[in-house]
């Protein structure tokens, strides 16, 4: 039981870090060095650094992925707007609100997430000793910072109270080992702390290659800013103030830092990776560190690809497709969704089949040519919803100014859609809330936004309602117990200082 818990928070004392080249691609480092003999020179300061990526990776790993599992796809299936084709019952479990503790997508996140805060907390304590260029320094040090932030925003967010560890572990210390859990206002002192502190350094104001940048971590903290204004902190109109500001330092910039792309093929091909309205994503490249993503949204069984396995793990329900606007390209025929393909493998001829996630289809490695290759990034922070952030933010606090209207209507203008005017700020919130479904659909978004709003999008009547009580589209009825997901089991078990479980567990 205890060998769990040390591979999570003493996970960087036993130096897991992977070494990684300028792309972060290279295989893990097999030599397990030690702290004392391996901090020496800006050289391994860095590699351990782009190492601290790799826990990013998380997202879409997952110890039942034989099953067409996956920890992003468990967050999507929580909300109801999509179903599953896949064998596996910890899917339907997510879909029917009756998964349990165990569930491997909850702890990868965990443990994915925790050894990649016990690496930052290695590099922020050991970097600032080394005898180096203090730009590279600084530089590495608010690269550990964000990245630091960016574990604890996600893992606070899906578990409530949880450990709050910002120094390297002993492992000979078992007190260490069992942390108790920190109350969520101290885990979010620590991430504005690191935000700011990575703001304050010399990471350039965009980065092309994967790496932290001055804007990613503005986008991230007026991120945390509008989750604090509301639930389950609710800190309110200060709060939206400075999400409202801290957003609108990224959207001033537009097109200078981060042009939204012209054509959508672009959100899901190799050769726009890190480009254009891309902020941060996680990064993937064929034949090093491969990314089945593509595989999951494949229709199941559909022959649509030169893939062994087509999983149909996430599925969009048509009532979310039909939920758009007339004429918006996002629901067109290969905007975000497709409806059909060429066979690629048992014949030719064209196949059909209900809307899939045509968002993160890779015709590169999925198509009737492709390469087998899966190594399609995955998108943590686009532009498009720092506008959003920026228009949410600004109508709470001064209602719908021509700011936010500006903000939302560039959303809206992209996608082929008319700009919105003459709303009240009720009319005006739900405007934005119903366009962050539309445009980050199946990222991550929407479990997060049912968390902090308490509301739920009903596809059927295309508004928003409370949503403890409400039956969605999966025929499944929202209660408190699902605002969080479950401290691990297996964490639990190592671990009594964790208890109790969250509320319903």
């Amino acid at each position: 039981m205890k060998k769990s818990i040390i591979s999570i928070f003493a996970a960087a004392t036993l130096l897991t870090a992977s070494s990684c080249s300028e792309s972060f691609l290279d295989e893990n480092n097999k030599s397990n060095p030690t702290q004392d003999s391996y901090f020496q020179n800006a050289t391994q300061a860095q590699t351990f650094v782009n190492g601290i990526y790799t826990n990013l990776r998380a997202n879409t790993s997952g110890d039942g992925i034989g099953y067409g599992e996956s920890p992003w796809i468990n967050l999507e299936l929580l909300v109801g707007h999509a179903s599953t084709n896949s064998q596996s019952n910890f899917n339907l479990g997510v879909i029917n609100h009756t998964t349990g503790t165990e569930n491997p997508g909850f702890y990868s996140y965990w443990q994915g997430f925790y050894e990649g805060i016990a690496n930052a907390n290695v590099a922020i304590s050991r970097i600032p000793q080394i005898d180096m260029n203090d730009t590279q320094k600084s530089n590495l040090m608010g690269q550990a910072h964000f990245l630091r932030a960016y574990y604890y925003f996600f893992l606070t967010r899906l578990f409530g109270d949880i450990p709050l560890v910002t120094q390297p572990v002993d492992p000979t210390d078992d007190s260490q080992l069992r942390p108790q859990r920190a109350n969520k206002e101290e885990i979010y002192e620590l991430i504005v702390n690191d935000l700011t502190a990575a703001e304050n350094s010399s990471i350039p104001d965009v980065d092309r290659t994967g790496r932290a940048s001055k804007g990613a971590v503005k986008s991230l903290l007026a991120n945390v800013y509008l989750t604090m204004a509301g639930y389950p902190l609710n800190k309110g109109t200060e709060y939206y103030q400075l999400a409202a500001a801290k957003a609108a330092e990224v959207t001033t910039q537009g097109d200078a830092w981060y042009p939204l792309f012209s054509n959508l093929e672009f959100l899901h091909d190799r050769p726009n990776k890190n480009l254009g309205e891309f902020i941060l994503q996680v990064q993937y490249l064929g034949g090093v560190a491969e990314n089945n993503i593509t595989q999951m949204i494949i229709p199941y069984n559909s022959s649509i690809s030169r893939h062994g396995d087509e999983y149909g793990s996430l599925v969009p329900r048509r009532e979310f497709v039909n939920s758009y606007e007339a004429g918006d390209k996002r629901s067109a025929e290969r905007g975000f969704f497709f409806t059909s393909a060429p066979r690629a493998k048992n014949g030719t001829g064209t196949i059909t089949f209900p809307p899939a996630l045509y968002k993160y289809w890779l015709e590169a490695s999925s198509g009737v040519n492709g390469d087998l290759t899966p190594d399609i990034n995955f998108t943590l922070i686009r532009m498009p919803e720092v506008y959003l952030i920026h228009a949410e933010a600004e109508n709470e606090v001064n209602g719908p100014t021509d700011a936010a209207y500006a903000s939302l209507n560039k959303v809206r203008q992209r996608a082929g859609l008319a700009p919105l005017s003459g709303l009240s700020q009720s009319q005006f919130r739900e405007a934005v809330w119903r366009e962050r479904y539309h445009e980050l659909c199946y990222e991550n978004k929407a479990y997060f936004d049912i968390q902090r709003t308490r509301k739920a999008y009903n596809l059927a009547a295309n508004s928003f309602v409370d949503l403890i009580g409400y039956r969605n589209e999966s025929g499944t009825t929202w209660t408190e117990k699902y605002l969080l997901l479950p401290i691990p089991q297996r964490e639990l078990q190592a671990n009594p200082n964790l208890a109790p479980n969250n509320p319903g567990w």
